[in-house]
């Protein structure tokens, strides 16, 4: 959970990142994405209302400029990936949003669910190289591998 400190060090940081030299221009980039607000009271508690509109705001981010990810995913659907990204390029989002939904899992179970284990068993799924796991990690049990293949056979995947 993000203290108001870190949160007031987060916000100065953002606020000095408004501005942007690109090819030796100052470029004022502060209207582009919306502003937003500490979600803690004074007594550090969170303000849930203001924490669901900051929620909101940084929702439109993917709409007003801002680009990239971590995509582990494209690691094993590289090309479907690439789609949605040309979906959204090209404004098909009724189309890139049926395919996100269909991301979504799958990109979960390899990055927060079974991590670098689960991404390197999907890796060996679709032919690549993924290798044994580094100590400390575990390669995944059979239940926690079979889990894994419904995250990506639900979805069509695999």
């Amino acid at each position: 959970m993000l203290g108001p400190q870190i949160w007031a060090s987060m916000r100065q940081g953002l606020s000095r990142g408004l501005s942007r030299n690109v090819k030796g221009k100052k470029v004022d980039i502060a209207g582009i994405y919306p502003p937003v607000t500490t979600p803690f009271t004074a007594t550090a508690e969170v303000n849930y209302g203001k924490l669901e509109e900051n929620l909101n705001r940084l929702g439109t981010f993917p709409f007003r400029g801002a680009v990239g990810g971590i995509c582990g995913l494209a690691n094993v659907l590289g090309a479907q990936v690439c789609q949605l990204e040309r979906l959204c390029l090209t404004g098909q989002w009724e189309a890139a949003q049926k395919l996100q939904h269909r991301l979504i899992e799958p990109n979960t179970a390899v990055t927060r669910r079974f991590g670098i284990p689960g991404l390197k068993k999907t890796m060996d799924w679709f032919g690549y190289y993924g290798g044994p796991c580094r100590a400390p990690l575990q390669e995944l049990s059979p239940t926690e591998e079979e889990a894994l293949r419904l995250d990506f056979s639900n979805n069509g995947w695999l």
